[in-house]
């Protein structure tokens, strides 16, 4: 059952509290799984990812279980990646005095850019169908101006108005969704 602090905070928020109290832990899941510091960082993400979209169809998990099922989406989705791309987990000896696997150094940076990337997936999200579809056609798949209002039945105008109006949002949903 959810502590009255649990059902009060936003899914967003719980997830950042707890990324910033978990992160290294996550990390660390699917660098034991066979992955390198930036696979590992994609498979904390989509973790995080599917949490965020399950999260808006069930009721809020207190802490201690949501970290819990974190850990254990992490996993699965680092087992998936190394079976996608046909890698065997290296083998490990033993070694009970040998030191734990540490996350790269720079997996601070890494996890900063995580959190950004995940912020704007979000704010993705929240955009109009329209201004989605123009921001992918236009932006992520470079196409030109002309290209994509005749792939939507717009003006060329209207498609750079579209562009400019979906990257203002973004823009102020992510300064909204910022964590500090």
């Amino acid at each position: 059952m959810a502590s009255a602090s649990d059902r009060s905070v936003e899914p967003f928020e719980q997830l950042s509290r707890l990324v910033r109290d978990q992160r290294s832990a996550l990390l660390a899941v699917a660098v034991r799984e066979g992955l390198s510091a930036e696979e590992g960082l994609e498979c904390v993400q989509d973790a995080l990812c599917a949490w965020l979209v399950q999260s808006q169809r069930e009721p809020p998990q207190p802490s201690e279980l949501l970290a819990a099922s974190l850990k254990h989406r992490v996993r699965n989705v680092a087992r998936n990646a190394r079976r996608r791309h046909h890698r065997l987990l290296p083998h490990r000896s033993v070694d009970p005095t040998q030191e734990p696997i540490a996350p790269a150094a720079d997996a601070e940076q890494l996890i900063g850019a995580v959190e950004s990337s995940l912020r704007l997936k979000v704010c993705f999200a929240e955009l109009r169908d329209v201004e989605r579809a123009v921001v992918t056609l236009r932006l992520l798949e470079e196409r030109s101006g002309e290209d994509v209002a005749l792939a939507l039945g717009l003006s060329r105008a209207h498609v750079d108005v579209l562009v400019h109006r979906a990257k203002a949002t973004l823009r102020v949903c992510m300064l909204e969704h910022r964590t500090c």
